[in-house]
């Protein structure tokens, strides 16, 4: 008799050695290796553009609304309060009565009551139009702007506010 074990022999019960790199010793292996993961499918056009549509429609029926309900009849808006309190107007002060102006296509009538806010429909609409753009090419829009670039607009809102309520610069006032 052969003290051999034969072939067919059962497994042995308990942990068994899994074949595969040595141990290192308390440092990790290399990382698993994973599938990469399938690129996302390019959104439609009309997916890309409906942000920017969205918001022209937004900023279209804000004008239809204020150029349905006249600011120039009172008790249809607030007053400002910074006017109401103290008597001085503020970068915004005549923004509606410019909205309903400019709705109108009274250019002349929307600058003499906010030119600053003219100069921000003007700025919303090149910026609108390069978004639409970038957004059904499939880029993004990106504009950075810097601290000083912020700096800067507030000077020029503040100097703005300052000189509409001085004698000299009347005619900016609303």
């Amino acid at each position: 008799m052969d003290a051999s074990p034969s072939p067919a022999a059962p497994p042995v019960p308990g942990p068994q050695p899994v074949p595969g790199p040595p141990p290192t010793h308390g440092h990790p292996g290399p990382p698993p290796v994973h599938p990469p993961a399938p690129a996302p499918a390019p959104a439609s056009r009309l997916r890309r553009i409906a942000t920017p549509a969205a918001v022209l429609a937004v900023v279209v029926g804000a004008f239809a609304y204020v150029g349905t309900v006249d600011p120039n009849e009172p008790g249809h808006y607030p007053v400002c309060p910074l006017l109401r309190l103290t008597g001085i107007y503020c970068p915004g002060c005549g923004g509606l009565r410019s909205a309903h102006a400019f709705a109108h296509g009274d250019l002349v009538a929307a600058l003499g009551s906010n030119a600053a806010a003219v100069i921000g429909y003007a700025a919303f609409a090149v910026l609108w139009v390069l978004w639409m753009v970038r957004a059904a090419a499939g880029r993004p829009l990106r504009i950075d702007l810097k601290p000083v670039h912020w700096w800067a607009l507030g000077t020029v809102l503040l100097v703005f506010s300052v000189v509409r309520n001085l004698p000299f610069g009347s005619a900016l006032a609303p």
